[in-house]
């Protein structure tokens, strides 16, 4: 029954869109926001997108922060008693996302059933369902503005409020996976799951690693597959996983399936139907309206967007949202591209805030996070995690990028890494280069190799660890790569002190 639904709105999106839309604003015409901007009057998508300015977080904050003081019938129709506590990865500022029970229901559960239902598809004789699935998560905390409003991390609120049966097929015990304290929930779960028969994993890909890391630690075994005979399904969102492929396939040591799926707190996206395939499954009947704005239009006076229709392949959009949570024309801030339109299937390419085009380069995470690929398997590396951000002009100098990276196994040298990455990126991104010719806009770039778990060490100083938090890989602003490499010369003057 459920694989002839997905098969309905995966042949006829655009119908499934339009009635996504019509459901939304007929839910939410009597509410705050619906009575603002006539909502009972607007019956095209034209008039939706003319009556509706594009919001950015802090545009709908007034709203939110009501609705977190109690207030209901503001943004949305049903109760609304959670949020969803973004990660906030560019600043100490975090985001509140507004979870109804539809959108619990109908967007980020459907979406999680639906992904089961095409795995199965696929692999009809998986006995995932036989073991537990390992989840990863984020922390737990009560708003204190409320006793009856509530937030944490989208998958802490997604696991307080399922079902009870559910459990049953997960590890760690809700008691634990809700833990705020990142490094004794790590070593709860590691202590937990060893003792489970895990067949699938879910988490962010810097954060599972650590768990496994953990686990063979305390084991004493050399390999996930030994702690794990059953695991047959590792899935992933949150960064790109092409950086860590090689890592997984060396610490787990046999061939398992990755399923990449595209969930945020303010819903569930995409995922991949067939694991392996290029390209995620852009859902569309998950209570999500979605447009696109071309990247060009971002930061212009009245930015303009498309709809499914018109969009065209391989070209970069920003995704603007309207939800069942309450979120309207909302720029979710990821960058997007489609490699197919039969179905429908993107690609995330990198965040709008997220890029570096100090000199005309348009370099995007997308871009990087390949080009580090390439550098490694060039010269033996392998790295853990990374940042970058340019190197302005000077009297001296020519402009060009600088780069933090985290190396698990360093190369032999270094400059020879360097150069690989230079014509990696050369090779991938024609503006890049064009400016990279003859170093006249661009020098090669600085490469700064960190030692093994600074990354995690800097995350732990701005009480970020775990979860759904991670290091901003690219931007245009200098601040967060010089706060990395301040703190990094502070633990070195520390070390030498005795």
């Amino acid at each position: 029954m459920r694989q002839w639904r997905i098969d309905g709105w995966r042949s006829h999106p655009l119908d499934a869109q339009r009635e996504v839309l019509q459901n939304l604003v007929t839910s939410a015409q009597y509410t705050e926001f619906g009575r603002k901007y006539h909502f009972s009057s607007l019956y095209h998508i034209r008039d939706f997108k003319k009556a509706i300015p594009i919001h950015e977080y802090n545009d709908l904050k007034p709203y939110i922060e009501r609705c977190m003081n109690g207030e209901q019938n503001v943004l949305w129709n049903s109760p609304i008693f959670w949020f969803a506590k973004s990660s906030g990865t560019s600043g100490d500022k975090s985001k509140f996302i507004p979870i109804s029970e539809e959108s619990l229901v109908d967007c980020h559960y459907k979406a999680a059933k639906d992904v089961l239902t095409m795995y199965y598809q696929f692999k009809p004789d998986s006995t995932m369902l036989t073991g537990k699935g390992l989840v990863l998560g984020g922390s737990h905390n009560i708003n204190a503005l409320n006793e009856e409003v509530q937030f944490g991390d989208l998958s802490a609120v997604l696991l307080q409020n399922s079902p009870f049966w559910g459990h049953w097929l997960r590890t760690p015990e809700l008691s634990i996976a809700l833990m705020d304290d990142w490094e004794t929930k790590l070593e709860k779960i590691a202590a937990q799951a060893i003792r489970e028969n895990v067949t699938s994993v879910s988490g962010v890909p810097t954060w599972t690693l650590v768990l496994f890391k953990r686990i063979l630690e305390i084991t004493g075994k050399s390999l996930i597959a030994d702690v794990w005979p059953g695991l047959e399904l590792y899935m992933h969102g949150g960064v790109s996983f092409t950086p860590y492929r090689d890592q997984f396939k060396k610490i787990v040591g046999k061939d398992i399936h990755y399923l990449e799926t595209y969930n945020a707190s303010e819903g569930f996206f995409a995922a991949q139907q067939v694991p392996g395939e290029e390209g995620m499954l852009l859902f569309t009947d998950h209570g999500i309206f979605m447009e696109f704005m071309p990247v060009s239009e971002y930061g212009s006076a009245q930015p303009q967007t498309i709809g499914l229709k018109d969009v065209e392949l391989y070209t970069n959009y920003a995704p603007v949202i309207s939800t069942n949570g309450g979120l309207w024309r909302y720029l979710l801030g990821d960058t997007i591209r489609f490699i197919s339109k039969n179905p429908f299937r993107i690609v995330v390419s990198g965040r709008v805030r997220h890029f570096i085009n100090a000199f005309g380069e348009e370099v995007i995470i997308d871009n990087t996070d390949k080009a580090i690929q390439l550098a490694c398997q060039q010269t033996g590396a392998v790295v853990n995690d990374y940042t970058a951000a340019p190197v302005y002009f000077s009297d001296e100098a020519n402009g060009g990028h600088e780069w933090l990276i985290e190396f698990e196994k360093i190369p032999e040298s270094l400059a020879v890494f360097v150069q690989h990455l230079d014509a990696a990126l050369k090779a991938i991104n024609s503006d890049y280069e064009a400016k990279r010719h003859k170093d006249i806009a661009l020098k090669m770039p600085v490469v700064h190799a960190l030692p093994k778990g600074l990354f995690i060490d800097w995350l732990h100083h701005k009480g970020k660890l775990g979860g759904q938090h991670k290091v901003p890989r690219l931007s245009n602003d200098r601040a967060l790569l010089e706060e990395i490499l301040s703190f990094y010369g502070s633990k070195k003057e520390q070390q030498m002190v005795f």
